[in-house]
């Protein structure tokens, strides 16, 4: 769709450059655009190829057709940034469909859509939609708008497909004002939940055996690992809620049966609720924080039911260290009468304190965990939080032929028209340094790797530059993973194709085990 992106920087032109507002006045709940498509005029402002049609029952919307040899039609129109920048915000939509065709990637298809452009790039929010035919429904997203941000553009359409789309009712509503720096709580205390100078260690699989922990905890010295409650359903479904709390219970007596071998192998443990209420199937098959969990009270109801569950179960059990409240949670689009993962994670922080005061609580941000997210994520007004990213970038590397057929690449190198090496890796992490610094809080980097069939040692390479930031920043970590997947273990080798255990000790194996020769145990 090149005109597609011809117009969006004509329009970026046109606006040129804009001085930062400010978030001042701005209050939850204001509508910071709005557009019905109701009047002859209705299209004024809108530049593409969109029409006006009524609605039955009333009123009007607009519409677009794309014939399969012009595989897109889209409408956009620039937004005021008075309102919008510096805030947390989420649109919605009304949305009807016919003859969509399949998305040629994930990314296309029907867009709702916002194009945010400032001096770190552009950010491309957008509603999560299907193709194929379909009724009216609701259509949302929610987003952060970056305080820096300089165009802001709506998109509305088809993008690389073919078919036919419906859309009114168009809104972006205010969810929260981001908080200015000066405003945001800092710990009075910078609180580990522990006394040892460092936790490393790794995420393992729930059905782990009593060999492995001994291994990790004993042989190779690892004083922590990162225990999944990990559900698996299809992918792209969401999975049901009727059923969780048996799945539940499997998984917690698995871990009940673990935390001795824990304790006498010198292991801390994180219980990392991997698959909240809610969830649907990823790409790789487990129950994400996604889906539901934003869209439904019920399931949001039913993740603080489980922390307060998880919470009595284990109160004051000394093996475990911190309770991570959820991994990689995903807030493609938060329901209206439901809280952020902002709120979300502090309303649950706040029941497990109630049951256990003392229990070390472990926070992710949104955007899959990922450290950006931390740009967006305040510190909650609670002692003894500990805040956690997972660092896999860039993606390219690390997860180069996870899900397919995919070319050779090396670090350091040039990936995906970006030098990377460590210098390239510190800046990635740079939001979680600063997020430290500036609210004087404990990082836990939960999950990082690199594929074992990555070219020339090269994930060797990368394992041991990226600890190196961690450890000169002071953070504990949880390498992925031991004994859970042979595509990310240490104890096999570089060959894709071969899935057996090599028959000596990797250099990636080699590089985590001097790391864990530095522990201390903890003392029980």
């Amino acid at each position: 769709m090149k005109s597609f992106w011809l117009h969006l920087m004509l329009l970026a032109a046109l606006a040129g450059p804009a001085a930062f507002t400010s978030t001042a006045g701005v209050q939850s709940g204001q509508i910071g655009f709005r557009a019905d498509f109701e009047g002859d005029k209705a299209l004024e402002g809108w530049w593409g190829p969109g029409r006006l049609e009524e609605v039955e029952g009333g009123g009007q919307c607009v519409v677009l057709v794309s014939k399969p040899e012009a595989r897109g039609a889209v409408i956009s129109r620039k937004l005021p940034l008075e309102g919008l920048r510096g805030c947390k915000i989420r649109g919605t939509a009304r949305v009807r469909a016919e003859d969509v065709s399949t998305k040629p990637n994930p990314w296309n298809g029907i867009k709702f859509m916002l194009v945010l452009e400032g001096p770190s790039g552009r950010l491309y929010p957008q509603a999560p939609l299907e193709t194929g035919s379909f009724d009216w429904r609701q259509a949302g997203f929610t987003t952060t708008v970056p305080a820096d941000t300089t165009n802001i553009t709506l998109v509305l359409g088809l993008e690389q497909v073919a078919g036919k789309v419906w859309m009114d009712d168009v809104k972006l509503t205010v969810v929260r004002p981001l908080e200015p720096a000066a405003a945001v709580w800092r710990a009075p205390v910078r609180e580990k939940g522990h006394s040892l100078p460092r936790l490393r260690g790794a995420m393992i699989s729930p059905n782990i055996d009593a060999e492995g922990l001994r291994v990790l905890g004993s042989e190779w010295g690892a004083n922590l690992i990162r225990w999944q409650l990990i559900r698996h359903h299809r992918p792209g479904e969401v999975a049901p809620l009727d059923s969780y709390d048996a799945w539940l219970e499997g998984e917690l007596k698995k871990l009940d049966a673990a935390l001795p071998h824990c304790r006498k192998h010198g292991l801390y443990v994180v219980v990392d609720l991997h698959s909240p209420p809610g969830g649907k199937g990823t790409v790789s098959s487990y129950v994400g924080s996604d889906a539901s969990l934003f869209t439904d009270r019920k399931c949001q109801d039913h993740f603080i039911q489980v922390w307060r569950k998880i919470a009595a179960r284990y109160r004051g059990a000394r093996p475990i260290w911190g309770f991570d409240l959820a991994n990689e949670p995903v807030e493609d689009d938060v329901g209206e009468d439901c809280a952020d993962w902002q709120g979300l994670a502090e309303r649950a922080a706040r029941a497990i304190r109630e049951i256990d005061p003392e229990r070390t609580l472990i926070v992710e941000p949104a955007r899959w965990g990922g450290p950006d997210g931390l740009k967006e994520l305040l510190p909650l007004p609670l002692s003894n939080v500990v805040y956690s990213v997972h660092m896999y970038l860039p993606g390219a590397f690390t997860h180069q032929g996870v899900h397919g057929p995919a070319p050779a690449v090396e670090y350091p190198g040039e990936v995906d028209g970006q030098r990377w090496d460590k210098a390239a890796l510190k800046r990635a992490l740079q939001p979680a340094i600063e997020f430290q610094q500036r609210h004087n809080v404990h990082l836990y980097i939960g999950e990082f790797s690199a594929i074992r069939w990555a070219p020339r040692g090269s994930a060797a390479r990368y394992l041991r530059d990226v600890i190196e930031i961690f450890e000169e920043q002071g953070w504990d970590w949880t390498y992925h993973a031991f004994r859970e997947w042979q595509g990310w273990s240490v104890e096999h080798g570089p060959d894709k194709e071969d899935t057996r255990p090599a028959a000596a000790p990797t250099d990636r194996q080699m590089l985590l085990r001097e790391w864990f020769a530095r522990n201390q145990k903890p003392a029980w």
